[in-house]
């Protein structure tokens, strides 16, 4: 695939843009683009490097004049709590509602998981209010079958900048049944929407690669002991277990997985891409998983390292594939202001909604267009697993997470 950057279109040299900016705020023509990621908890990094993509998109944006001439501002909510020790769709709920009371917010990048990604859709379906999520891949909420449930005003408000688990989860089950030719497999969830749908499309098409499903199980991610459930894995001798879930379950499961069943292959989903799994798990517990993104691989592609290298200085921090998917959405979000603009409509949420439903974009990771139910045209899901590099940082995920393989997108 080949990959483009966007900042030719996205961003000027510094001191060459101050005006436009100026400008547009000096004549009320602004506009708020809401963020809602998980801040507290255990997916809090991958959320600060998500929250660095956005921010960096749209101080570009406003130094290239702003789409069609409107200035963006960023309102950042948090939907993670110190109660639930990560996402908490009650707080992603009071966060959906503030976003649509404030008639600023023109569209909102996110959330990051699926959980709170249902608690927020129908709320924002009410208000039509369009969401860019760069990283929940639960199916069911753009599967038309839950079209009253999560799209009750009828026409899609939630786009995806990444595949869903219907796509992620069987690209896990090709790879270790056609690639690394393995025969058996345990299946564990992590209780949450996220986990439940990922662990499901994976056992089903690993039965459909002829794997032997030995047991299908559910951890509690509070829980601290995991013992139980990993001896009985362990009596049954399977050749992989596969986790669907993120990683206040994951941490423990990697350690105590380490300690009782050391030789089982271990493999996930995008749940444990995070630095979380690195320092909680450490290694050596943590080397050796297999993981996969619901995106294409990019920040190793040549064509990125520029924008690798920005982000990299405003935010020290490396990126992730998915703090691209979150760059682009705000990409997506300004290049539908600015078709909503050129063409004399207002600037609202409802055009905004349709030009984002229409969009032919070239950005980052590549073509971006939606299906009629918000789903991205583009099916990619990449192969990663955790090697232990010496050479740097035990939290770079840049060099931790050694890319593997574009899986078979089969299901």
């Amino acid at each position: 695939m080949r990959l483009f950057t966007r900042r030719s279109t996205l961003a000027l040299p510094a001191g060459a843009v101050a005006a436009p900016s100026s400008i547009a705020r000096a004549t009320g023509k602004t506009v708020t683009i809401g963020i809602d990621l998980t801040l507290t908890g255990a997916d809090a990094e991958t959320a600060i490097q998500s929250r660095g993509a956005a921010l960096m998109a749209i101080d570009d944006c406003n130094a290239d004049g702003g789409p069609g001439g409107w200035h963006l501002n960023a309102l950042v909510l948090d939907d993670g709590t110190a109660t639930t020790g990560q996402y908490d769709p009650a707080q992603a709920a009071i966060n959906a509602r503030k976003f649509v009371a404030d008639r600023s917010v023109i569209a909102c990048v996110g959330p990051q998981s699926s959980a709170p990604a249902k608690a927020m859709a129908a709320i924002f379906s009410t208000a039509n209010l369009a969401t860019l999520t760069p990283s929940a891949t639960n199916p069911d909420l753009t599967d038309p079958a839950f079209a009253k449930l999560y799209r009750p005003s009828g026409v899609p408000v939630f786009f995806r900048l990444v595949t869903t688990d219907a796509w992620q989860g069987p690209g896990m089950a090709n790879f270790l049944a056609g690639v690394l030719h393995l025969k058996s497999v345990f299946v564990l969830d992590d209780s949450g929407a996220f986990g439940i749908g990922l662990a499901q499309a994976f056992e089903r098409q690993a039965r459909t690669r002829g794997m032997n499903v030995l047991g299908r199980d559910r951890l509690d991610p509070k829980a601290a002991d995991y013992t139980a459930i990993l001896t009985k894995i362990k009596s049954l001798q399977p050749d992989a277990l596969y986790f669907g879930g993120d990683t206040q379950a994951g941490v423990k499961l990697a350690k105590q997985g380490y300690e009782i069943i050391p030789g089982v292959i271990k493999a996930s989903g995008d749940g444990i891409v995070d630095t979380t799994m690195l320092t909680g798990a450490g290694f050596p517990a943590a080397d050796r998983w297999y993981c996969t993104l619901a995106s294409p691989h990019i920040v190793e592609d040549p064509s990125a390292q520029d924008w690798v290298k920005r982000f990299v200085a405003r935010t020290r921090v490396q990126p992730s594939d998915y703090s691209i998917t979150t760059y682009d959405c705000v990409a997506v979000i300004a290049d539908a202001i600015r078709r909503v603009a050129a063409g004399g409509a207002p600037v609202n949420r409802a055009n905004v909604r349709d030009a984002i439903q229409a969009t032919k974009l070239t950005t980052l990771q590549g073509e971006i267009s939606f299906d009629a139910n918000g789903d991205l045209n583009q099916r990619a899901v990449s192969v990663f697993q955790i090697r232990h590099d010496r050479d740097f940082p035990a939290d770079d995920m840049l060099h931790q997470y050694k890319y593997v393989a574009q899986a078979a997108v089969t299901n």
